[in-house]
C-alpha cells in the first residue's frame, strides 16, 4: 500500500524547486494533490506530471499572502477530492537583500507576508477541514536561516524564525484534534529560486558551489526535502509534533559558507533589494 493512499493534500509553491518534488512525491505515493501556484505554466505542468503518472491533481493560480486565495485553494481541495489530510506551507522567496539601513519597509513587509502570513493563512483554513478528517498533518518549510544569523537575508532569516515558533506555538493548540504541525529546515537546495536568474549555466555553478558548504559535500537536492515532507505527512509520523526538522547536509554542524561563497553567490542572486518567486525573470 502507498504511504499516503487515500490522503489530499494542498501544497504551496508547488510549481518548482522544493513544492514540484514534494508534489510529485505525493501524488506517486497515492495523495491527491491541489498545486498552489502563482506560476500558472508551472503549476499546470506539475499538475499534468501528477496525472500522468496514475495521480489525482489539481492546479489553483494562488498569491499565497492573500487570504482568500489559500482559502481558495483549501476549498478547492475538498470540494474537487472530499476532504483534507495534509497541507505543506512551501511557497517562499528571497525577499529583501542587502544591508539593514538600505532594506524599504516595503520589500521587509512583503517578504513577510509571502514567508509567514502564507503560513498562519494556511493554519487558518486547514484546521477546521483537518479537525472534521479526524486530524492530519500540517508542514511549513522554514530554513537553518531561522535557527542562526548568517544563513540568510535579515527579513528572510526574521521570517524563517517565526515560521518556526508558530509551529511550536499552533502544537500545543492543535494536538487534542490531532493535528500534526511540524516544520522542515532545509539547508542549501539546489532550486530555481537560487539559479533562475544568473545567466548561463546557472544551476551547475549552484550546485558545484552548495556542494563545498557543508560536510556532506553534495548539493542539495529538493527531493531530499520532498522526502522528509513525505514522512511527516504520513501515518508514520504520527506521534511527531512541534518539532523542526533539520536537512541540511551537516551545514549547521558547522559552516564557512559566508567565508567560502556567501558574498559571491549573494551578488549574483541579488542585483536588485528583493528576490522574487523563481517565475519571475
Amino acid at each position: 500500500m502507498s504511504r499516503l493512499e487515500g490522503k489530499v493534500g494542498v501544497i504551496a509553491g508547488a510549481a518548482s524547486g522544493i513544492g514540484r518534488a514534494s508534489a510529485l512525491r505525493f501524488s506517486k505515493e497515492g495523495a491527491a494533490v491541489v498545486i498552489a501556484d502563482l506560476n500558472v505554466a508551472g503549476g499546470e505542468e506539475v499538475a499534468h506530471e501528477c496525472i500522468a503518472q496514475d495521480g489525482r491533481a489539481a492546479f489553483i493560480r494562488t498569491e499565497v499572502s492573500e487570504e482568500p486565495a489559500i482559502k481558495a485553494a483549501v476549498d478547492l481541495a475538498v470540494r474537487k477530492f472530499g476532504k483534507l489530510d495534509v497541507i505543506f506551507n512551501n511557497a517562499g522567496v528571497g525577499g529583501a537583500t542587502g544591508p539593514i539601513e538600505a532594506t524599504t519597509l516595503e520589500n521587509w513587509d512583503r517578504t513577510q507576508a509571502i514567508l509567514v502570513r502564507s503560513v498562519f493563512l494556511g493554519m487558518k483554513y486547514a484546521v477546521p477541514e483537518l479537525r472534521q478528517a479526524g486530524g492530519g498533518s500540517i508542514i511549513s518549510t522554514a530554513s537553518v536561516a531561522g535557527l542562526a544569523g548568517g544563513y540568510g537575508p535579515h527579513s528572510y532569516s526574521a521570517a524563517k524564525s517565526a515560521v518556526i515558533n508558530l509551529t511550536r506555538s499552533a502544537t500545543i493548540e492543535l494536538g487534542k484534534d490531532r493535528i500534526r504541525v511540524n516544520a522542515i529546515c532545509p539547508g542549501r537546495i539546489v532550486t530555481p529560486l537560487l539559479y533562475g536568474r544568473l545567466p548561463g549555466d546557472g544551476k551547475a555553478l549552484i550546485e558545484q558551489r552548495m556542494a563545498e558548504v557543508q560536510p556532506i559535500r553534495r548539493a542539495g537536492r529538493p527531493e531530499h526535502i520532498a522526502n522528509v515532507a513525505l514522512f511527516l505527512a504520513s501515518d508514520e509520523a504520527e506521534w511527531i509534533t512541534g518539532t523542526t526538522l533539520v536537512v541540511d547536509g551537516g551545514l549547521t554542524a558547522g559552516s564557512r559558507f559566508f567565508e567560502q561563497t556567501g558574498p559571491q553567490v549573494s551578488s549574483e542572486l541579488s542585483p536588485r533589494s528583493f528576490a522574487g518567486p523563481s517565475c519571475e525573470k
